[in-house]
């Protein structure tokens, strides 16, 4: 079901209290089903924007949050040899990864908003969000990683892969068109013969 779909169905009132619930952090929760799927749906849909943006906009330009430079820094401080091209789960989820991610996590904290919400996080930067590529991070740990992406080349196989296709696709129009303003051409001038 689509996330507009989901919305409408739940009505001004049922989307007013959505909205709420998903201002709180995370704490404030149990694991309710429903509230696990609204954020659920609200981390998928910063994903595809996210997806959509370095697709589109040259990665190396693109500045995430006004700390960019901060993040990008004490990220590289903290993990100057992790590998951010096809990350290992376990660097960022195991019990002495967690140790190690969450000082660096929460120097962030009135620094960030929101920094230590959910968010989905590609494994191979190389590759779309899926069920196999994606994990649960934090914000913060998804922007360090992926301001590392951006700032070290790694997203600009996202952004040529998705520029070619545009570029053959409007290459693909341009010629369509041209081949079809030939045929308008030739069927009028084939049409002034017949008067001449």
């Amino acid at each position: 079901m689509d996330t507009g779909d989901v919305l409408a169905s739940l009505g001004i009132e049922g989307a007013t209290a959505a909205a709420h619930a998903l201002s709180l952090p995370a704490e404030a929760y149990g694991n309710d089903a429903q509230l696990e799927v609204m954020w659920a749906m609200k981390a998928y849909n910063h994903a595809e924007v996210y997806y959509n943006l370095i697709s589109s906009v040259d990665p190396k330009f693109l500045k995430l949050t006004k700390s960019d430079e901060q993040i990008y820094t004490k990220f590289r401080e903290a993990f100057p040899d992790l590998s951010i091209q096809v990350l290992d789960a376990e660097l960022l989820k195991s019990v002495d990864a967690k140790e190690k991610w969450r000082p660096f996590c929460n120097q962030f904290e009135g620094v960030v908003e929101d920094f230590n919400y959910g968010t989905l996080l590609r494994l191979d930067c190389q590759k779309d969000y899926t069920e196999e590529n994606t994990i649960f991070a934090t914000r913060i740990q998804f922007y360090a990683i992926e301001i590392a992406r951006n700032r070290e080349g790694y997203n600009d196989f996202v952004h040529n892969a998705n520029s070619k296709t545009k570029t053959t696709e409007a290459r693909q129009e341009r010629i369509i068109s041209g081949l079809l303003d030939v045929e308008i051409f030739l069927h009028k001038a084939h049409q002034w013969e017949k008067h001449v």
